[in-house]
């Protein structure tokens, strides 16, 4: 299943600046999104594959951050009452079950 091939903005801000690079763009194409491959230093790869799992990381170090940020907030904020408290707990909980998830897809890519 093919992801779908570059869009204009990837052409304009990846492929082109490659081509004007020196990389050579090869007569093969991805097989995840149907992007031209290019060689470069030795190296065959897909530019547009790469721009977005960099793209994907970035978002997700957002959401990652994010999460820390409310963390760090509730943690700094935890209420007397045991209810509440047990509240803020719990919460803080699944939070930290979202930042070990986003750690575990980080690294499986």
């Amino acid at each position: 299943m093919t992801l779908g091939g570059p869009t204009e903005e990837e052409i304009r801000n990846v492929i082109m600046p490659l081509m004007l690079s020196g990389a050579k763009m090869l007569d093969r194409h991805c097989p995840k999104c149907g992007s031209p491959l290019f060689e470069k230093d030795g190296r065959v790869f897909c530019p547009v594959c790469e721009y977005r799992a960099k793209k994907r990381k970035k978002e997700m170090r957002g959401v990652e951050e994010r999460l820390m940020e409310k963390l760090n907030e509730l943690a700094n904020s935890l209420p007397d009452d045991p209810g509440e408290l047990e509240k803020h707990l719990r919460v803080m909980g699944k939070i930290m079950e979202l930042l070990e998830r986003y750690k575990k897809l980080e690294g499986g890519e």
